[in-house]
């Protein structure tokens, strides 16, 4: 790595850094350029560990070493800030002392994704950063060998989905489906049953699902406000519902596909 010390937030050298508490600005440029921004040496570390490649690195003077031990044998440009001009450029404290602006993977195909997996989350339109970078977070943790994001769904590399969930979003396969019609045949044809998260007079309780429970599962988790779709569950083999009490009828998402990730595979 190239240590590079910059004095001054004007410097276009850090313009991948720039103003990224702006959703707008962010959505707008990362697709065009090809990149996502991965915050503090964990993340980092995680996503260097999954192959991606830095473009550069934002670092304090603290964190040097950190960063040290993660890109040291890349050929990577390592600008060196003092922390007011950190914040001056990014727009906020930055606490961790490390960001990097990472080159977007090729996403994989939806088939081959299903490859050798047993149990698939899918995130439909959800469209907070944070639930789904918590609902990666609890793939992760509780099992799922996959996550596929509908086509209006919220970035998973975006870099708040990307802190919420630790890192996990380059540890867990994932891919964004195109059109959900294709993607349930792809679904069937790979021997998934596909069960739906849902509110609905036929729903069978979580626990009678978990009981019979089909060889290859694929999780539907709807946005809290409208939940799933008609398209999404009319395509569903399976509603499902978690049993609540105390007058709840929902939890959160990644609450909700923690709860389902954890019954189905206890």
């Amino acid at each position: 790595m190239e240590l590079i010390s910059v004095a001054d937030a004007a410097d276009p050298r850090l313009d991948d850094y720039r103003d990224l508490t702006d959703t707008a600005l962010r959505a707008a440029r990362d697709p065009a350029g090809g990149l996502y921004i991965a915050e503090s040496t964990k993340v980092i570390a995680r996503a260097v560990a999954a192959g991606h490649r830095p473009r550069s690195v934002l670092v304090q003077e603290r964190r040097i070493d950190d960063i040290r031990a993660i890109v040291g044998e890349l050929d990577v440009p390592v600008y060196v800030v003092p922390d007011e001009v950190a914040e001056a450029v990014t727009g906020f404290a930055v606490h961790r002392g490390t960001i990097a602006s990472m080159h977007r993977p090729e996403l994989p195909t939806v088939r081959e994704v299903l490859e050798g997996a047993s149990l698939v989350l899918i995130l439909e339109n959800i469209g907070d950063h944070t639930n789904v970078g918590a609902a990666f977070r609890a793939a992760a943790a509780l099992g799922a060998d996959a996550v596929l994001v509908s086509p209006k769904g919220a970035d998973p590399l975006y870099r708040r989905s990307v802190r919420v969930s630790m890192g996990t979003v380059f540890q867990v396969p994932w891919t964004r489906i195109t059109e959900w019609g294709a993607a349930v045949e792809d679904l069937h044809s790979e021997g998934f049953d596909i069960a739906a998260l849902a509110l609905r007079d036929d729903a069978v309780t979580l626990d009678a699902y978990v009981a019979d429970r089909p060889e290859r599962v694929a999780l539907v988790m709807g946005s809290e406000g409208d939940g799933l779709s008609r398209t999404a569950l009319d395509g569903a083999d399976h509603v499902v519902t978690i049993p609540m009490s105390g007058g709840v009828d929902s939890l959160n998402v990644a609450s909700a596909a923690a709860v389902a990730l954890w019954a189905l595979t206890r």
